[in-house]
């Protein structure tokens, strides 16, 4: 997904940036008690919590990356600890409560604005269309609980933040070749937006030098009368 940093243009006011927890951090869920069933929570991440993130998403990306031309992010982990720092970006996890363990089973990170100094997304066409989309930057769930209601319950919670924050759309990318996330996406009324794809044609190549070649015989000297 793109990184989008400008407010898309339209008739509605923009919604208030959401302010992260820089303190104590929001309260932590009740613990589960022994012999209950799991329960996955969701909660708005802390500085504490960035370099266990960093490895899950490592491990959650592993193997998209390479299979995909474009690397899906996180592209490094300075980028990742950039983006806790800015305003107008929600970075949420999901971990499963087991009496007193959790584990991060998931993560989903979204903005309200277009972010990014270099991204490629038209603010004019959400405009355009009365569009005021919440941007899904990210979405992650652990390849070991995948199957498990963990996706439909991040998609659940972008969804309700949308709607309370008077958003209308949510707006995402995904490789045309991961099949398993447009399978996931189109279950649940996902339709494209644009048609912008990567295209190859196979070049015939050549060397840019021409091989060695004979060298001509010397011509010869016609005797003298």
């Amino acid at each position: 997904m793109g990184e989008p940093k400008t407010t898309p243009k339209t008739d509605a006011a923009p919604p208030a940036k959401p302010r992260k927890p820089r303190g104590g951090g929001e309260a932590s869920a009740p613990a589960a008690r022994a012999g209950d069933e799991p329960v996955v929570r969701v909660r708005r991440i802390h500085r504490r919590d960035l370099n266990r993130v960093w490895e899950f998403l490592k491990l959650v990306f592993r193997e998209v990356n390479r299979e995909t031309v474009e690397y899906q992010r996180p592209r490094s982990k300075k980028r990742f600890l950039e983006v806790y720092e800015e305003e107008g970006v929600e970075q949420l996890l999901f971990d499963v409560v087991e009496g007193q363990k959790s584990e991060i089973v998931g993560y989903a990170e979204c903005a309200f604005e277009i972010t990014g100094s270099d991204n490629w997304m038209n603010e004019r066409y959400f405009a355009k269309h009365d569009m005021r989309p919440l941007f899904v930057e990210e979405l992650a769930v652990h390849p070991g609980y995948q199957g498990r209601g963990i996706g439909g319950f991040l998609l659940e919670q972008l969804e309700h933040l949308a709607r309370v924050r008077g958003c209308t759309h949510l707006v995402l990318e995904v490789a045309e070749n991961n099949m398993h996330a447009l399978s996931f996406y189109r279950a649940r009324s996902f339709y494209k937006l644009d048609a912008a794809i990567f295209l190859a044609k196979k070049v015939t190549t050549e060397a840019e030098l021409l091989p060695p070649r004979k060298l001509k015989r010397r011509p010869r000297v016609s005797a003298k009368t």
